[in-house]
């Protein structure tokens, strides 16, 4: 997977760490050429001075091939901006951008950006998100232990209890939105086709669900 992270500071640097040591192409753009130094000796990526809005910038990073966009840089204006760049003008099919104000997060949300918020739990939620794209979570809870997530449901998992998909402690169906209207399921509910379904996950567990929610009719 191409990713393109925006800020080379501590959370951009240290995602970059991690994706890079998983095997993934990682280019990081940064105005402040110094800020290389904070990537590790021998880091295999590529490393590009400039605003991660420039289009000169961007198109030198490969953004027009790449699989996911990171915006972590300092300011909630930049990130912002190169994150709408990113979605809007190269079509990038994972773009995620830091906030710091909350009071912007329904903006990104409205623009179709998901936002991470706390210090804490930045880089494994970023990390999460680009891996498990689509259960990217509706909201968190403590510093990102616990999240909501919402899936549609696999066609074979029709007919069954929608109590069935819960595992103590990890995954739990809270609500689903069936036909446009919202209910929480009895111990008896089947699941329907079309079911959008709300699981309150761990974040521990969100490759879990991912992959029960990927299997594929007798595997």
């Amino acid at each position: 997977m191409r990713v393109i992270i925006v800020g080379c500071g501590r959370a951009g640097s240290l995602l970059a760490a991690q994706l890079a040591a998983e095997g993934h192409d990682v280019r990081i753009v940064d105005r402040v050429a110094r800020t290389r130094r904070l990537l590790p000796a021998g880091f295999p990526g590529q490393f590009h001075v400039g605003n991660g809005y420039s289009r000169t910038v961007l198109e030198a990073a490969g953004i027009e091939h790449a699989d996911a966009f990171v915006a972590v840089t300092s300011g909630d204006n930049s990130n912002m901006v190169s994150a709408r760049t990113a979605k809007e003008t190269y079509r990038v099919p994972i773009v995620l951008a830091r906030v710091y104000d909350p009071r912007r997060a329904d903006l990104y949300r409205e623009l179709g950006i998901p936002t991470i918020a706390s210090v804490r739990w930045t880089v494994h939620e970023i990390h999460q998100m680009l891996l498990h794209r689509h259960l990217t979570p509706e909201l968190s809870f403590g510093n990102g232990e616990t999240l909501l997530v919402r899936s549609q449901l696999p066609g074979y998992l029709t007919g069954r209890r929608l109590t069935e998909f819960d595992m103590d402690g990890e995954i739990r169906v809270v609500e689903v939105t069936r036909a446009g209207r919202s209910l929480v399921p009895a111990h008896s509910t089947p699941a329907e086709p079309g079911d959008l379904v709300t699981f309150a996950v761990a974040a521990t567990s969100l490759g879990r669900l991912r992959g029960f929610l990927d299997k594929e009719l007798g595997t």
